[in-house]
């Protein structure tokens, strides 16, 4: 484990799941493996190396409802896949008894983009419409690494492989995840782990 956390230095003290974003930039070393053995899922540290959020999947790969837990196990999001024809649709839960999703996730066909992208749909409270604001996930077809945009165009979060401090690049399924100031925490995980899901890797 001490190769893969902590990830580089965060400019500010360290997050908990009831810390939704902070004023400063965060960093977090996301590993693609589930803390239970055997077990399908992720799990985040902070800058410390302190576990903060995981996924437990246990034996069920891609699974269609997935759950965000803290370190003690409360469940802060849900992730629901719904299939829509050949290609996935996501809907995200911070309250497991809502009607309403937080935001939902689906697959962006714009032909003449090599990148794979996806529209985030989020919608902010449930007196207002869902789909009220509009982020995007852009990146790879062909690995994890990916950037969350806002609506105003600007990078929310960016993931991408860690390095080591001697500047050696890690296994696939360790990754580096910077969220930029006044970003939901939460927002920027649930949307790791359904990039995960897409790529099939949890």
């Amino acid at each position: 484990m001490a190769k893969i956390h902590p990830c580089l230095p965060s400019s500010s003290s360290s997050s908990s799941s009831s810390s939704f974003s902070t004023n400063q930039r965060e960093t977090y070393t996301i590993w693609m493996k589930s803390l239970v053995l055997n077990s399908n899922g992720y799990t985040v540290y902070n800058s410390n190396g302190s576990v903060v959020f995981r996924i437990d999947n246990y034996d069920s790969k891609c699974s269609n409802e997935v759950y965000l837990m803290d370190l003690r196990g409360n469940v802060v999001c849900t992730i629901l896949r719904k299939k829509l024809l050949n290609f996935g649709l996501w809907d995200c839960y911070n309250d497991k008894d809502s009607r309403r999703p937080w935001f939902k996730v689906g697959k962006n066909f714009d032909l003449f983009n090599k990148e794979s992208i996806y529209d985030v749909l989020v919608g902010t409270n449930e007196a207002q419409s869902l789909c009220s604001l509009n982020h995007t996930m852009e990146g790879s077809f062909h690995n994890l690494e990916f950037k969350i945009i806002d609506v105003e165009g600007k990078v929310a979060a960016e993931v991408h492989r860690k390095q080591s401090s001697s500047g050696v690049v890690l296994g696939e399924d360790v990754l580096c995840v910077t969220v930029e100031p006044h970003v939901d925490h939460i927002f920027v995980m649930a949307l790791v782990a359904i990039n995960g899901l897409i790529h099939h890797k949890m």
